[in-house]
């Protein structure tokens, strides 16, 4: 009898393991979006952490709070969104998803805001391509200025297309301090 309970325990508890991991890697992603690039990261409370995105079309920010809170404001007006001067908001507790238009001007703008009720956020941003829009082959590289007239938009590679700016420094900073807190105490 010992033997069948532990038996049924084990195979609940692998199914329930399964589950989980087949949940978090699909997220109910299509197969239409293609990954551009993943950012992992740590905020402070009331701290902003600014990305760059230039790839061109429509795209999908899939933010995922690890630990803590963290919200995301977009604009194509300023690089550095907050609270308030945006255009887009995901400010839930968990899953954040901003799709941002193919007509946004680039570069658009990306803050990723810790907020004040946890003292850290912990995040991972997947960035996705939406394939199934499709852009009018004779207008492909061209945009219409502010001012109405038509110029050349110069694409840039996709290991250029995602740029942190000061977030990398933040994130090497707090691993450090973490580090000599660890050791002092």
């Amino acid at each position: 009898m010992m033997l069948i309970c532990s038996t049924l325990l084990v195979l609940l508890l692998l199914s329930h393991a399964r589950g989980l991991l087949n949940s978090s890697e699909d997220d109910g992603i299509p197969e239409e979006w293609v990954l551009l690039h993943v950012v992992q990261g740590h905020i402070g409370a009331g701290n902003y952490s600014y990305l760059r995105l230039n790839h061109d079309g429509r795209i999908i920010l899939h933010m995922r709070s690890l630990k803590g809170d963290a919200d995301l404001y977009v604009s194509d007006k300023t690089l550095r969104p907050n609270f308030d001067t945006y255009k887009l908001q995901s400010a839930t507790c968990g899953q954040d998803v901003v799709v941002v238009p193919g007509h946004f001007t680039r570069p658009v703008g990306i803050g990723i805001y810790g907020h004040p009720s946890h003292l850290e956020s912990e995040f991972e941003m997947r960035v996705f391509y939406d394939q199934t829009v499709h852009q009018d082959p004779f207008d492909k590289g061209l945009y219409t200025s502010e001012d109405g007239h038509e110029q050349k938009k110069f694409t840039q590679a996709p290991e250029e297309d995602f740029q942190e700016e000061e977030s990398i420094f933040w994130t090497i900073l707090i691993g450090l301090l973490k580090i000599i807190l660890e050791i002092l105490f």
